[in-house]
């Protein structure tokens, strides 16, 4: 199994920044790819972006060139550093990590991983 502890979040003015981290423990070594979901009042949660190695990262249209997604080939801890943040941006922000090089291994790597989730609020 993996565990995820976010950290990181709060609270922003618009312009501001802010940074999340989400640090892995357990299985980590099945983990092909992490990522940053969030999820708005009312709204379904939406990917953010993902990393699978370094220069492998793919972003939302509506973060790109403002957030940035980091980690290393361990995939013991992700990071996201958010720029320019726009009220919009307020949400739960959520890890997730993606066990795929164990899949067939157990129950346990059949499904992703999610971290409690971390408050950002922008104000405007």
């Amino acid at each position: 199994q993996v565990q995820l502890v976010e950290s990181g979040g709060g609270s922003a003015q618009a312009g501001g920044s802010l940074r999340l981290s989400c640090a892995a423990s357990g299985d980590t070594m099945c983990l092909s790819k992490m990522g940053w979901y969030r999820q708005a009042p009312g709204k379904e949660r939406e990917l953010v972006a993902t990393f699978a190695a370094v220069g492998d990262t793919n972003y939302a249209d509506s973060v790109k060139g403002r957030f940035s997604i980091s980690g290393d080939d361990t995939m013991k801890m992700l990071s996201l550093q958010m720029n320019s943040l726009k009220p919009e941006d307020t949400a739960v922000y959520y890890c997730v990590a993606y066990p795929e090089y164990c899949s067939g291994s157990g129950r346990e790597y059949e499904h992703p991983y999610w971290g409690q989730g971390t408050q950002v609020t922008v104000s405007s």
